[in-house]
């Protein structure tokens, strides 16, 4: 059996020299993640436009999603309408899986909710399977362009009644809320994706992002304890 391809071995105190040479280099990435955090801080903002939601409860204006907080922030989850669950969107399913529970932002005055592009008799089915916690809102049929949409995460500030939009990711800007790609970074293999730059014999998937999916499903969605798979012709497990 062929051993895969590894870092060269080397004695621990050469190990250290190369570990602590990348040391400046990553604290320099994080000195430079906190100056942008600084900028960030003060970007302008915009005012959103009043508009409905639907959640658990029935319509929800966007103003009492703060649950009496200054701050929201809110996953935007992409939505396939009409497909069933295992055909729903790879990437927002690993994004939001990565990410359980809210209560440290809570604990600094932010609300937490997650906002799907579909109808919310659809969205809440594939809530209840996967099991949630998040409050989920539909933003079916919403044209405010600050609270539609997918594949992002968003966030507001409230004053009095008013509404503001502060920020928006665009592109892997989600990956803030994947702790698992962070931690694969650590990791000699990395992603182990087409586009690394890794050495060469590195194991890669090809394409890119194959390894989210496993026999047509998320693969959080199909390894998670107690999933169980789902009919081609149901939009439930059984």
């Amino acid at each position: 059996m062929d051993t895969p391809p590894a870092p060269p071995v080397v004695d621990r105190d050469t190990w250290l020299r190369e570990r602590n040479a990348l040391l400046v280099r990553e604290k320099e990435h994080t000195r430079a993640g906190d100056a942008i955090a600084a900028a960030r801080r003060r970007l302008p903002m915009t005012e959103v436009n009043p508009v409905k939601l639907i959640g658990e409860q029935g319509p929800v204006s966007l103003l009492d999603l703060f649950d009496g907080r200054d701050q929201l922030v809110v996953y935007k989850h992409m939505w396939h309408l009409g497909k069933p669950f295992e055909e729903q969107c790879e990437g927002c399913t690993i994004s939001i899986w990565n990410f359980h529970e809210a209560s440290y932002l809570e604990a600094r005055g932010i609300r937490f909710a997650v906002f799907a592009e579909g109808p919310y008799e659809e969205i809440a089915p594939f809530r209840e399977f996967m099991g949630y916690l998040h409050p989920w809102y539909s933003t079916y049929g919403i044209d405010e362009p600050a609270v539609a949409g997918g594949g992002n995460i968003t966030c507001y500030l409230r004053q009095g009644d008013r509404v503001f939009l502060t920020y928006e990711t665009t592109g892997r800007g989600v990956e803030a809320i994947m702790g698992s790609l962070q931690l694969l970074d650590m990791t000699a293999y990395g992603r182990q994706e087409a586009w690394e730059d890794s050495p060469d014999g590195w194991p890669q998937a090809d394409p890119s992002y194959s390894w989210w999916r496993k026999d047509g499903r998320p693969v959080a969605q199909w390894t998670r304890p107690g999933a169980t798979p789902v009919q081609s012709d149901q939009h439930h497990c059984h």
